[in-house]
């Protein structure tokens, strides 16, 4: 399938997963399960979860999903083409109803992501891109049914900067000692510094937006957190740049938790 061909298939994926998990979060009382890593878990992240994989079979494509089974390494090291998910990223924001939660799906081909598709499900909005196309936004998702299509009814990204400030955007969840640091240290550079606090992959969105020009990552995140975010940065101009190796983020590693990270 040609990669045009995949990014409509990821993102009927997204719109379908996330019709799912909004059904679940309007109309039911669900309980929250934990993993092993202390890491929240509800019956929306094994639906959606679901739903993508009856999507993305039809790809004959191998899929790392969070919440697929685990994969070893010895499994995955020698795909050079593999679709990373997370069927709900900020599974903590969808927990406290704040809506900043998204539906996230990249394909990785040679450790570097060439697709991404990130939805938000409670607010109907949809980043999409590809290394050829670049990065779009569509807050006007119904009623389509091909790329082209979502791509005449979407803003192509980066779209210009509101305001002068320098603008940090940072995890609502997750704000670090080296964060607060790093921003501190920003002040000192540029002088007017605002913070934007956003749950989720969200965070890379507004850099992708333009509405942002930085994230700084000085906590945990994993593969499948970053990889769609990362590809609609990347098409859309920025870098997304790992803080031990100085080089892109890569991705389908043997240890799936990612360094630190900056995103501008």
């Amino acid at each position: 399938m040609e990669l045009n061909q995949l990014l409509e298939v990821a993102i009927k994926a997204s719109l379908s997963a996330g019709d799912k998990i909004m059904h679940i979060y309007d109309n039911e009382d669900f309980e929250v399960d934990f993993k092993s890593d202390d890491s929240p878990l509800t019956k929306a992240d094994i639906a959606s979860h679901n739903e993508i994989m009856s999507f993305l079979k039809e790809t004959d494509i191998p899929v790392l999903s969070e919440e697929g089974k685990e994969l070893a390494y010895e499994e995955r090291k020698n795909w050079d083409t593999l679709w990373i998910v997370d069927p709900i990223d900020g599974t903590k924001e969808f927990i406290k109803k704040n809506g900043e939660f998204t539906v996230n799906i990249a394909l990785v081909k040679d450790q570097s992501p060439v697709l991404g598709v990130i939805y938000v499900p409670a607010l109907r909005e949809l980043y999409f891109s590809t290394a050829e196309t670049g990065a779009y936004k569509c807050t006007d998702i119904s009623g389509y049914d091909t790329v082209e299509e979502w791509k005449s009814a979407s803003a192509k990204l980066p779209r210009k900067k509101n305001g002068e400030a320098y603008t940090v955007v940072a995890s609502r969840s997750h704000l670090s000692p080296e964060t607060k640091d790093f921003i501190d240290a920003l002040k000192e550079k540029h002088g007017r510094v605002e913070t934007i606090s956003k749950g989720s992959s969200l965070k890379l969105c507004m850099v992708a937006e333009g509405e942002a020009d930085c994230y700084p990552r000085f906590a945990p995140t994993m593969e499948w957190d970053t990889a769609a975010g990362q590809a609609i940065c990347e098409h859309a101009g920025f870098t997304v740049i790992d803080y031990t190796t100085k080089e892109k983020m890569k991705y389908n590693r043997e240890n799936l938790l990612n360094n630190w990270f900056l995103v501008n």
